[in-house]
């Protein structure tokens, strides 16, 4: 069977809880993330991984090593570039652009969603190459990008996906089709 893609979203942070777009902002866990990413590391237990890619990003290497592995450091899996939506929220940015959405509308002065596919498409890659499973630790909308990139969907389609911080997810293959095996999985 191909190798199979594991993912798990970073551990909450003091944006991702009040809803802040935290694309390049390097900021910590919070005590619930930290425990977010134990927890994940618990579900993780005794699998075994060709490689451990990570966002150089300290929410998520620190949510790598909480869960029990060293990551590699990996620039294409920093989130989205949100420019000078960075450290808004929604609410925030509709304010001066009714109806606004990130997936529809973008983002002023940073990445558009082809720039994140283009990123996502090379770790794709990099995981299909390994001699076994990759586990992916990243960002919400990065990693819901290279969901929707795996299943050979534009980046776009990472809209129809909701990403929970801490869930875990595998893309894995049926025959030899690319599927989502498990989706938003987190420790109860």
């Amino acid at each position: 069977m191909p190798p199979a893609l594991v993912l798990l979203r970073h551990g909450a942070t003091e944006w991702s809880i009040s809803g802040r777009h935290t694309g390049r902002t390097d900021i910590a866990l919070v005590d619930e993330g930290r425990e977010q990413a134990k927890a994940a590391g618990g579900l993780l237990a005794g699998r075994t991984f060709a490689q451990v890619l990570t966002s150089p990003l300290v929410r998520a290497s620190e949510t790598c090593a909480l869960a029990g592995f060293d990551g590699e450091p990996d620039p294409d899996l920093m989130e989205w570039d949100y420019g000078a939506f960075e450290g808004r929220t929604s609410a925030q940015i509709r304010e001066g652009r009714p109806g606004w959405t990130l997936w529809q509308d973008g983002v002023v002065d940073g990445e558009r969603a082809a720039d994140v596919g283009r990123r996502a498409d090379r770790v794709i890659a990099r995981a299909r190459q390994a001699e076994g499973d990759t586990l992916c630790v990243a960002h919400g909308h990065l990693l819901r990008v290279l969901t929707a990139r795996w299943l050979g969907l534009p980046p776009v389609g990472g809209r129809l996906l909701a990403l929970d911080p801490g869930a875990l997810c595998e893309l894995a293959w049926e025959h030899e089709s690319p599927v989502v095996r498990l989706w938003n999985r987190r420790a109860q």
